[in-house]
This record gives C-alpha cells, structure tokens and sequence, in this order.
C-alpha cells in the first residue's frame, strides 16, 4: 500500500506522510512495554547470530543492514508488541503495539554487534519520535531489541554517548527480544524487486545514500 498511496500524495508534498496509518487516524500514540521481562536469546545457526532493529520503513532499515560486510540477510517482520500472528494491515492500525522490525542475519566474525548498534543510529534521524521521515505512527518507532545483559550495555553506551553529543533526546527504546514475526512475502527484498517504486527512489535510496557515504569502510563491494 506504500507505492499506491505514495503516489498519490507526492503529488503534493513529496517528504509528506502518505503511509498506511491514515487508516488509524494519523497514530502518533505512545506504545508502553514491559521493559523488566527476561530477554529472549537466539541461538547461533551455523556460527550466524541475529539482531533486531526497529527504524521507520523496514523496506529502508533492511537495504541498509544488507549493505553491509558480515550481513548475510536482512528479513522484514514485526515485533515488539502484544499481539500473535501480526500483519502489515494489523500493524498499521497502531493497535497491535508492534513495530516494523528487521531480522539482521550476520556473521559476528566480521562484523560485531557493537557495530550493528554504530550503523542503527548512523542510519536514522536519531531523535524522531514515532517515526523517521514521512513514516509516522507507533508502528514506525524506534527500538532496538536486546538478547543479553552485555547486548543491553552496549546499546545503552552508545545511546547515552550520542544523547550527550548530540545534547538532545534519542528517541531509540531499548527492550527486550521476545519474538519476531517475519512479514509477507511481498515485502521482502522489496528494493531490490521494485527500484522504480516512487518510495523506494525518493524516501529508501536517499537514506541508503547517506548512510553509504559515512560508512564507507564497511559497506560490502559493488552495493
């Protein structure tokens, strides 16, 4: 539904939010959790680790995450709510407390978690509420999901390290892993399946762009 309403908004005003949370009346409410519950830990397949990010349009955070040496995939889906079986439709509504998530497949050999936290907040508007660019609503927040106590430190570190340099709040929640719910079919590798989509040229590729050109030392060749 991205590309049909996309379309029809840019029309007006290009960086305007043309998203599916209409639906929901403009969702901007806040999404509480229970941020004291035990972490989930994912078990290594084959020496691969996985972490989970939330950041505005998963279609974005997954171009991003692929981009990059030690990824070796990058799944839609969703998390951080409290409803089963969530879907694009559900999500959208707000109702279901989940956010657009990525499933970050990596080999921690080449690339280490400390560094997947560097390229969430490098490739953000770090201080957006409830959203990043047009995208706005709850199921568009930030949030980074932690497996373990050490996981946790880290992302902690470095948020507080960029709230003091930035001397302003980072909107990023922390919580707790519990469960990703992969998305349809339909949105994965949407890039790569529709790089003529109006939102993928104008709001996904721009945001790749600039995050390319700050880590350029880690981005894998011919990308």
């Amino acid at each position: 539904m991205k590309n049909i309403l996309y379309i029809i908004c840019s029309g007006v005003l290009l960086f305007s939010s043309c998203q599916s949370n209409s639906q929901s009346g403009n969702n901007k409410k806040e999404v509480t959790q229970n941020k004291n519950i035990t972490p989930i830990r994912v078990k290594p397949v084959d020496g691969l680790e996985k972490a989970y990010f939330a950041s505005g349009c998963f279609w974005c955070v997954e171009m991003v995450y692929e981009s990059i040496k030690g990824v070796n995939e990058s799944i839609s889906g969703y998390s951080g709510g409290h409803t089963t079986n969530p879907t694009y439709q559900t999500s959208n509504t707000g109702e279901t407390g989940h956010a657009e998530t990525v499933e970050v497949i990596y080999d921690p050999k080449v690339v280490s978690f400390s560094t997947l936290i560097d390229v969430y907040f490098g490739s953000q508007n770090p201080t957006q509420i409830n959203g990043q660019g047009p995208d706005q609503g709850s199921q568009y927040r930030s949030i980074i999901f932690y497996q373990n106590e050490a996981q946790k430190k880290i992302i902690e570190n470095k948020k507080e390290a960029l709230r003091k340099k930035l001397n302003k709040k980072i909107a990023a929640e922390i919580l707790p892993f519990q469960k990703f719910w992969k998305g349809e079919s339909y949105h994965q590798n949407y890039e790569k399946r529709n790089p003529n989509n109006p939102y993928i040229r104008n709001i996904s590729l721009p945001r790749l762009r600039k995050f390319q050109a700050k880590f350029a030392d880690i981005i894998k060749e011919k990308y």
